[in-house]
């Protein structure tokens, strides 16, 4: 078994990498919000901007940049999985906005995305779920996607 150093450790901790790689990160990660929330997305980062601007970057490197950026799930996967958190989560009513979005601009239906909305109701509840499905018809009614 050989030893690690701590430069060793240093040269393999991303945390750690410097301000390159802080940066090819937030960027990868900004490109993904855009082709993934569009203008929702730099809405929510530019909201931040007075108040809390290093959330906003962390939300776009590591949110984005390296965790939705993996391979493993596709964008429509990745979405329905983040509709059941954030139903199940609860108070997450300006996110599921965001997010049911982003649904449909990677390719989601209002039918499938009220179906896992539905879904979730049996795990979470249905207040919850309620409560997901009237954002759902906030956002589907604003891009002219009603009745479902």
């Amino acid at each position: 078994m050989s030893a690690t150093t701590p430069a060793d450790a240093q040269a393999n901790d991303p945390a750690l990498l410097g301000p390159a790689v802080d940066r090819a990160r937030y960027e990868r990660g900004a490109q993904v919000l855009a082709a993934i929330d569009g203008a929702g997305g730099q809405r929510v980062v530019d909201a931040l901007a007075d108040i809390a601007p290093a959330l906003a970057h962390h939300v776009v490197a590591y949110g984005f940049g390296e965790v939705y950026a993996r391979p493993g799930l596709t964008p429509p996967q990745r979405q329905l999985v983040t509709l059941g958190m954030l139903t199940a989560l609860g108070g997450c009513e300006p996110q599921l906005e965001v997010h049911i979005n982003a649904s449909l601009n990677v390719g989601l239906t209002p039918v499938e995305i009220v179906e896992a909305l539905t879904h979730a109701a049996v795990y979470c509840g249905f207040p919850k779920a309620l409560n997901a499905v009237f954002v759902a018809k906030r956002v589907f009614a604003e891009r002219g996607l009603l009745p479902v």
